[in-house]
């Protein structure tokens, strides 16, 4: 068998070794925070078969300590909710310098221009009404993580 030598102005592998291969990037990950179980199942299976990671929270007061642990890329939040509006929890991300950056889309039953107002001035990036469809809701997100700089258009 004879042997090829590699020509010196193509760089290749080392001898022995393998070509490295593109590692595939991790999912985008998406948080749906939702006090109501329907909603939160529905949206939750929008995601299957997305290009997102979902992750669900039915309990508005733990998603400050859950968005530290884990930063998700995007953030879906309903408005009424018990004891923490989304309003208050979107203030409280926005005002959080380790967080800020994260885009919020309220997803709601609130319809009013001005709610939609309201979570503007709350620091949310997107408002959304329910019902929503997945092709719709996907595309926000999308735009979202565009928008942020955390996926490529």
């Amino acid at each position: 068998m004879p042997h090829h030598a590699q020509d010196p102005r193509t760089p290749g592998p080392a001898p022995g070794s393998t070509p490295a291969s593109p590692a595939t990037p991790a999912a985008p990950a998406v948080l749906i925070v939702d006090d109501n179980p329907q909603n939160l199942e529905l949206l939750e299976a929008y995601f299957e078969d997305s290009p997102y990671a979902a992750r669900a929270l039915s309990d508005p007061s733990q998603v400050l300590a859950s968005l530290h642990a884990q930063r998700p890329d995007a953030i879906l939040l309903d408005i009424m909710m018990p004891r923490v509006s989304g309003f208050q929890l979107c203030q409280q991300i926005k005002r959080d310098p380790a967080l800020r950056a994260i885009p919020v889309l309220m997803v709601t039953a609130l319809s009013e221009v001005s709610d939609a107002q309201r979570a503007a001035d709350a620091g949310a990036d997107a408002f959304i009404t329910k019902p929503v469809t997945k092709k719709e809701l996907l595309s926000q997100v999308h735009a979202a993580l565009v928008k942020s700089g955390r996926v490529q258009a």
